[in-house]
């Protein structure tokens, strides 16, 4: 699949959504004692922070994924739909909204600890229910595929994609995860028409630490591969094009979430079919903003 869509395509996002208790930090962790520590709730997970930030840019997006029943659940809903989402998700009785504890350190940097809860519930058949027909591009989190119990719902989007005549861009995720998992996500390349990932995911991938040697790998597979770099900013290649931008100029406050921003900026530059350097630019300005506040998603409304 190579469709490049005119306007503002309509975009589905399936992925985890997360409450994240988030621990802001200015020292070194003191083990067995404590670490003084600013502490907040923010809406998280990688596929609801995609979706939020499209839709606080006025993007038309929905989101796909699970959510338990309960108080996290309905302020995570809440939330996404406060961003301009059409919040699409299943109910789960059975276990808990996915929460996440973030470590955020004095330079920004955050560390992870997930629980997926009900995003492990979310089924084919609840991506099939809730996917609708209007659909132009759909984003995966890579979430949805690493986990070992969402990850059938995660196939079925790419079959339901490709039944349906919708481009298809994934995100990796995380490097924890992916090491494991690495076959699994290079089989699935060849169903993806964007590859959203950091330099990190990507050597993962292609067993080198060469950006640039990594792009060219993944690029055989994928039409259009981009790759993070952090501060260095990231790079790209297109059947036509290939580019290197630097970074946006940002008060590192909090990564978390940055690179859900990064998609969100790139893909409705690309669906618009805008030159490679223009969809870079917006990915890494919304990347910037992400990074220059506590939280994973955009100011709320």
């Amino acid at each position: 699949m190579t469709l490049r869509l005119p306007g503002r395509s309509r975009v589905a996002v399936i992925g985890d959504a997360m409450m994240d208790v988030t621990a802001r930090i200015d020292s070194d962790i003191v083990y067995a004692s404590d670490t003084p520590a600013g502490i907040s709730l923010q809406p998280g997970g990688s596929g609801a922070n995609t979706a939020a930030w499209l839709g606080a840019t006025g993007v038309p997006v929905a989101y796909i994924g699970a959510v338990g029943s309960d108080a996290f659940g309905a302020a995570l809903t809440a939330s996404l739909r406060g961003a301009g989402v059409d919040c699409r998700v299943h109910r789960a009785t059975e276990r808990p909204t996915g929460t996440c504890v973030v470590i955020v350190d004095g330079s920004g940097e955050r560390t992870m600890f997930p629980d997926p809860g009900a995003n492990s519930l979310l089924t084919p058949e609840n991506v099939s229910a809730l996917l609708g027909e209007h659909v132009d591009h759909v984003h995966l989190s890579g979430y949805t595929l690493l986990n070992p119990a969402s990850r059938a719902a995660g196939l079925a989007v790419l079959d339901l994609a490709h039944e349906r005549g919708c481009t298809v861009s994934l995100d990796t995720a995380s490097v924890g995860p992916l090491e494991s998992n690495v076959d699994l996500i290079m089989s699935a390349l060849p169903r993806v028409d964007v590859l959203l990932a950091n330099a990190a995911e990507a050597a993962v991938l292609v067993g080198t630490d060469d950006p640039e040697h990594a792009l060219e790998v993944l690029h055989e597979l994928v039409p259009v591969v981009v790759i993070k770099l952090g501060p260095r900013g990231a790079v790209a290649a297109t059947p036509d094009d290939r580019l290197e931008l630097p970074a946006a100029t940002a008060e590192i406050v909090d990564t978390t979430g940055a690179g859900d921003a990064f998609a969100a900026g790139f893909l409705p530059a690309w669906l618009s079919g805008a030159p490679l350097g223009q969809a870079l630019a917006a990915a890494l300005a919304l990347a910037a903003e992400a990074c220059s506040r506590v939280g994973a998603g955009p100011p709320p409304r």
